[in-house]
């Protein structure tokens, strides 16, 4: 296969969704290798095997979609790469890493560790991914800056009473530049910084075969084993008119030093969610538009309840079973068109901005899958198994861009795993049972384990325990009683399988309930081990006992 790069400027684009079109479109043709093309600039970059097309089938490609048409054409003079079996060898390694995101730096690390040599390539974000640079560091700067907004102005206590908070909203967005900077040179590139074994390469990675890709279409670098680990971006919706207004994501939100005047938000997953409650705390109107009953649906009723209570509190809207089916702009306002719960059309106009939070999609596009067939599931990730292995031998996936759960330190312990993997016979595998989770909301929401509903559908022996916090006595003396504590256990072994926590800083009690699913910890062990009187974790404890006693006629520490 012998491939060549035409560069092309397109008339008559206007939204990414022209692009999209233009890139779908060709990427379908028989020859097409790889489509890049961008509306704002009107320039498409277009790989295409010379055995198959020539220049002008490509043009002419081009020019059958929809109502665009080629103006001109200008090829790259270094415009061809070759089979691998052709190079020269200089750029061969053994391991190459696609992505530059936790999994991919984990797999980096564990690499050096046993004297591979390894080339990670990365585009899109900066190296660090998600999580430090768009994701979980801004974002919980964000929640704790926020939180302390809040507190300065409510109080759980009668006696208290708060006089107000003064935010300098372009000083918190610049404190959280500064340290999404330093903590991406940290706990990133200087952590690598001496690596003699690995090379870092800003750029486009396609593959060419299952040991084989080029980079931005014209170097080429082979290696014994591959791992993709590209992360994944905001799934945006097919809504009519929601390019041409528009909107921002958490990548683009997280930016701007000039605090919105109001925000519609758009989906009410947990990014949404903490979204919504931040921006509130911090003097934004905010809205959410849900297209399914209820925030977070796939947790419980019980838990939602208690969070979308606390969030009307706060004065932030929530509109249930609404569904946008248009987007249009009127001089400096978007009009949202809505079908409501009962059928009918309403509009919503939002004098701000609109942010697209309805879940993400995994970045699979345009790296050149076709070429070695590698198996995706129906929503695009990369199928692995608990070894991270894909259905070609020597092709691993680590991180968001798999279908495996969606965190930083799940991505960190798989990209770790898949190069064990591809290079030892001791095979390591990742389990999940216990995975604990956070959802940095107030209350917090925390899991591990199965729920209920999980333990129903597994055909399980199961009982539930739940104790509100109103009989914890930490919440008590804390004046603040918010949700509950929840365990599942298996009522054979008495062993627990599940728990969920909804309370303050109820993430920092959801560790010690991993270990105890991890480890068949039983609910007796739970319930008669020790814990310090007033603290939240004591609310374990008395969760425990509450299979089998009603706890609020036991008096303080009694088991």
């Amino acid at each position: 296969m012998s491939n060549k790069i035409i560069n092309l400027n397109i008339n008559g684009m206007t939204c990414s969704g022209c692009s999209s079109h233009i890139e779908k479109d060709l990427n379908s043709k028989d020859g097409i290798v790889n489509s890049t093309v961008n509306h704002e600039t009107g320039k498409g970059e277009f790989v295409y095997d010379t055995n198959k097309l020539s220049n002008q089938d490509v043009i002419n490609a081009v020019n059958n979609v929809g109502n665009y048409s080629v103006i001109e054409d200008i090829e790259k003079e270094n415009c061809c790469v070759t089979n691998a079996k052709d190079y020269d060898g200089k750029n061969k390694f053994d391991l190459i890493v696609i992505g530059g995101g936790s999994a991919a730096f984990s797999a980096a690390i564990k690499a050096e560790s046993i004297g591979l040599t390894t080339l990670m390539v990365n585009d899109g974000l900066d190296f660090g991914g998600t999580c430090v640079n768009v994701g979980c560091v801004p974002s919980k700067n964000l929640i704790r800056a926020a939180e302390t907004a809040y507190h300065a102005t409510h109080s759980n206590f009668k006696g208290i009473k708060p006089k107000g908070v003064e935010i300098d909203f372009t000083q918190i967005i610049k404190d959280k530049k500064t340290l999404v900077s330093t903590l991406q040179q940290h706990k990133y590139m200087d952590v690598v910084s001496d690596f003699k074994n690995l090379t870092m390469l800003k750029g486009w990675a396609e593959f060419v075969d299952n040991k084989t890709i080029f980079v931005d279409g014209k170097n080429i670098y082979t290696a014994t084993n591959i791992i993709i680990a590209t992360g994944a971006t905001t799934n945006i919706p097919n809504i009519e008119g929601l390019n041409k207004v528009g909107y921002l994501t958490n990548v683009s939100l997280f930016d701007l030093e000039e605090k919105p005047k109001s925000l519609t938000i758009m989906g009410a997953g947990y990014i949404g969610l903490e979204i919504a409650m931040a921006y509130n705390r911090l003097g934004v109107k905010v809205r959410i538009i849900e297209f399914t009953d209820r925030p977070l649906r796939s947790q419980t009723n019980d838990i939602t309840d208690v969070l979308e209570a606390q969030m009307k509190s706060e004065g932030i809207e929530i509109l249930p079973n609404f569904r946008a089916i248009k987007f249009e702009k009127d001089s400096d306002k978007t009009i949202i068109h809505c079908k409501c719960p009962d059928g009918s059309i309403t509009q919503i106009i939002e004098e701000g901005h609109i942010v697209v939070a309805t879940g993400t999609k995994p970045n699979t596009s345009k790296l050149g899958l076709i070429n070695i067939d590698l198996k995706l599931t129906d929503k695009g990730h990369i199928l692995v198994n608990e070894k991270m292995e894909t259905n070609i031998s020597n092709i691993y996936a680590a991180g968001d861009v798999a279908n495996t759960p969606p965190f930083v330190y799940t991505a960190a312990k798989e990209g770790s795993t898949a190069v064990n993997n591809a290079f030892s016979l001791a095979k390591n595998s990742v389990d999940y049972t216990s995975l604990p989770w956070v959802v940095f909301t107030d209350p917090q929401i925390a899991g591990a384990g199965m729920d209920e509903v999980e333990a129903e559908k597994a055909g399980l022996p199961f009982e539930v325990s739940k104790l509100d916090l109103v009989l914890v006595p930490r919440a008590l003396a804390a004046q603040d009683t918010r949700g509950f504590i929840k365990l599942i256990r298996n009522t054979e072994t008495d062993k627990l399988i599940g728990a969920r926590v909804i309370a303050t800083e109820g993430g920092e009690l959801i560790q010690q309930l991993s270990m105890a699913i991890k480890f068949g910890i039983t609910v007796k062990d739970l319930a008669d081990s020790f814990y310090p009187y007033l603290t939240l974790g004591e609310g374990i404890k008395l969760a425990a006992i509450t299979f089998g006693k009603d706890v609020s006629k036991l008096s303080c520490c009694a088991s």
